[in-house]
């Protein structure tokens, strides 16, 4: 053995493989089997970042009339995204200390899979949904002044058709 070889043991030595199950659930149109827990979620993102403002009735009848897609580490909620039946996603949620790690790019996946073109809205102050949605091909498409209750500004966002959707979904899952 080499001296560079106990380096690179001892490197190895200190890196633990843990090996997670990631499972996907999803709640059709009428189901809402994981409103509470979605809620639970958006409710903790709202404390902490002041975003996702949407009252209780509004969420949950919006859920109920949409699909949610819900990812599960553990049997603990990571993240959701719930859309409509033309692609528009209502609600994306990712749990904070979960960011970075694919989630949300999965659940846009699982939307555009679904979807010719997936459409949103985000606030004009919310810097961190919109470097993700440009991340992962979205496009500003228009402001609206006023847009939320509380009187926010929003952009209206767009992936697809403009772009090989499918490719894009390629280069999604291959990052």
């Amino acid at each position: 053995m080499v001296a560079g070889d106990e380096v690179i043991l001892a490197a190895l030595a200190r890196v633990a493989v843990v090996s997670v199950t990631v499972e996907k659930r999803v709640d059709g149109p009428g189901a809402t089997d994981h409103a509470d827990e979605a809620w639970e979620l958006k409710e903790r993102i709202r404390r902490q970042e002041g975003v996702l403002k949407q009252r209780k009735r509004f969420f949950t009848d919006a859920y109920r009339r949409a699909t949610t897609h819900l990812l599960y580490l553990d049997d603990d909620l990571v993240g959701f995204a719930t859309v409509r039946r033309d692609g528009y996603i209502l609600f994306l949620a990712v749990a904070p200390e979960r960011r970075g790690e694919g989630f949300g790019r999965r659940l846009v996946a699982e939307v555009a899979e679904e979807h010719r073109t997936v459409t949103c809205h985000a606030r004009t102050t919310n810097e961190r949904a919109l470097d993700f949605y440009e991340s992962v091909g979205f496009e500003i498409k228009r402001r609206i002044e006023g847009y939320y209750e509380d009187n926010g500004d929003a952009y209206y966002l767009r992936l697809g058709p403009d772009e090989r959707l499918r490719d894009r979904l390629s280069e999604l899952i291959r990052r």
